[in-house]
């Protein structure tokens, strides 16, 4: 069994990429390389990484957008590599969400640095044992690491997508997302005007939770914008 700590590399410059991989390989890393920000928002679906390292100009899906999208889905460390070196740009990034962000052209020495103090970090996150199951009034538990949803203590049956609705609102309560955002994210889809795609499947995901839209205990609609989740977690 690899028991190696797991890096996603987005980045989209093949010479510099294998550069990164041959050194940090050589430090005892396991390594997965994309070259365009929807290979890495890909990769990162398909694995269990513990730290993403993303440039910003990548073709198909730019880094700011896979920061915001990793983030909104994980709380593993996300340590930008980027040639802009605009303070706007280290801000904005920042503020989607990465840990730490380092200029091109670096030392390789350093980015191991930046890399183990993330992981610090990230373990001793680990390490203070966050629930991977949430309770709720009213009756509803979610299992994140198993991909479960009860209510009642009977299993609820959700599609794919309303359980991927379901888990990115309720990580992130009481947060309001817009249905552009919802189908943008889950769908990985740029939205058009006129789809209801994403007000179907709430409309799914709410009557199999039992939860009428007027009376919300789990998913509100704000009106004009879209939706937030707001279930009140049993402490």
């Amino acid at each position: 069994m690899d028991n190696r700590e797991k890096i996603l590399l987005v980045e989209d410059d093949a010479s510099i990429a294998r550069i990164l991989c041959d050194h940090l390989r050589k430090e005892g890393y396991f390594v997965t390389w994309a070259s365009t920000g929807k290979e890495g928002w890909e990769d990162f679906k398909s694995e269990n990484y513990q730290i993403v390292l993303i440039d910003l100009m990548l073709p198909e899906m730019d880094g700011f957008t896979l920061c915001k999208t990793i983030r909104l889905e994980s709380d593993l460390p996300i340590l930008i590599i980027s040639a802009k070196t605009e303070v706007d740009s280290k801000i904005n990034g920042l503020d989607l969400g990465a840990d730490d962000y380092i200029t091109k052209p670096f030392r390789l020495d350093e980015l191991t640095a930046r890399i183990n103090a993330q992981l610090r970090r990230y373990r001793r996150y680990l390490n203070t044992d966050q629930p991977n199951i949430h309770e709720y009034f009213h009756g509803l538990r979610i299992d994140f690491r198993n991909e479960i949803v009860f209510l009642n203590g009977e299993p609820v049956h959700l599609t794919a997508k309303e359980l991927e609705l379901l888990f990115l609102l309720a990580k992130n309560p009481f947060k309001t997302f817009s249905k552009s955002e919802l189908y943008e994210h889950v769908w990985q889809q740029e939205d058009i005007d006129g789809n209801n795609t994403v007000t179907v499947h709430v409309k799914g995901l709410r009557t199999k939770i039992k939860d009428e839209a007027k009376t919300a205990k789990f998913i509100q609609t704000v009106w004009g914008v879209g939706y937030r989740f707001i279930g009140e977690r049993k402490r």
